[in-house]
């Protein structure tokens, strides 16, 4: 399936079945908004899953992303998803703030996989190029409560400010705020995604716009999860330098009812299989087996844990 084909998928999950499916074991996928960069990736997991692990019945289904993925498999109605480090570390531990009304003591670790840029794209005419400079102006920070959302709490937490500081806050997934900053609507819109994210390159090529930094010293005061890094020049059409920002690993969760042989496989076959993730998204690039335990913000699932083991990471 081409790239450009998933935003415009219209219902909130997709199947893929193994052909050798007899007596099946089901996979639920949770991921993101079809507009970034968790959504193409699960369909390519999900077809990955079906054609590879036998008796995998596999469905992709769209969601507002991390906090709500974590909640979902503590629950036990997901077996793999895809969420932001910071959020799952707070879901650990039980942040009502963050969404989690106690600690989601059932999530298991699968793999740190890529990096999530924070990727802040405003309005020429906003004339927002600072953090600072959103004071009075109007943002959208992503669906309540997401990874997304709660990257802008903190990332505005660390330059003094607030929502309150902002004469609107939005609180919309990517596609739904670019419709609103093509319409001029809204001043910027705050997304935490891997580079290359749809909804921006989709901003880009519509609208007069420009990548607002964030400085080097903001990931000082964040600490970990959090680390400095950069949108390079290219990325979107008409950024024509590199632009500083944060940036936090995302990490495939599972959780403690699953099988250690699904676990296993889940584990296995995502990282025997990376040029198929590659494809669906160039963000996958970034994932690499020697960083797969690093920052893990829960323990790993022993059927990850045998896998790890088998490659000599443990």
């Amino acid at each position: 399936m081409k790239r450009a084909a998933f935003a415009a998928i219209a219902g909130t999950s997709i199947m893929f079945s193994a052909a050798s499916a007899g007596a099946s074991e089901f996979i639920n996928i949770l991921t993101g908004g079809t507009s970034g960069v968790y959504y193409p990736l699960g369909v390519a997991l999900s077809k990955i899953y079906g054609e590879k692990i036998a008796g995998a019945r596999t469905q992709v289904q769209a969601t507002k992303a991390s906090v709500e993925n974590l909640n979902l498999l503590q629950q036990g109605r997901g077996e793999i998803a895809f969420a932001l480090g910071d959020s799952v570390k707070l879901a650990w531990e039980g942040n009502a703030d963050a969404g989690f009304k106690a600690p989601l003591d059932k999530l298991r670790g699968i793999a740190a996989i890529y990096p999530n840029y924070i990727q802040i794209m405003s309005s020429k005419e906003s004339a927002i190029k600072t953090i600072a400079d959103f004071k009075g102006k109007s943002l959208s920070v992503g669906a309540p409560k997401s990874g997304t959302e709660l990257n802008a709490r903190a990332i505005l937490a660390a330059a003094g400010m607030s929502y309150d500081d902002l004469a609107k806050t939005e609180y919309l997934p990517f596609a739904e705020s670019v419709e609103l900053m093509k319409n001029r609507q809204l001043d910027a819109t705050l997304q935490s995604a891997g580079l290359g994210v749809s909804s921006f390159k989709d901003l880009a090529t519509s609208v007069d716009v420009q990548m607002v930094a964030v400085p080097e010293e903001i990931a000082g005061k964040l600490g970990a999860p959090y680390i400095a890094a950069t949108v390079p020049a290219g990325t979107y059409q008409g950024q024509d330098a590199d632009v500083p920002t944060v940036a936090v690993v995302n990490f495939l969760v599972t959780h403690s009812d699953v099988s250690d042989e699904t676990a296993y496989q889940m584990t296995k076959q995502l990282f025997e299989n990376l040029p198929e993730m590659e494809a669906a998204h160039k963000a996958a690039a970034q994932i690499k087996l020697e960083n797969a335990l690093k920052g893990m913000p829960v323990p790993l699932h022993p059927g990850a844990e045998r896998y790890y083991k088998e490659k000599g990471l443990l």
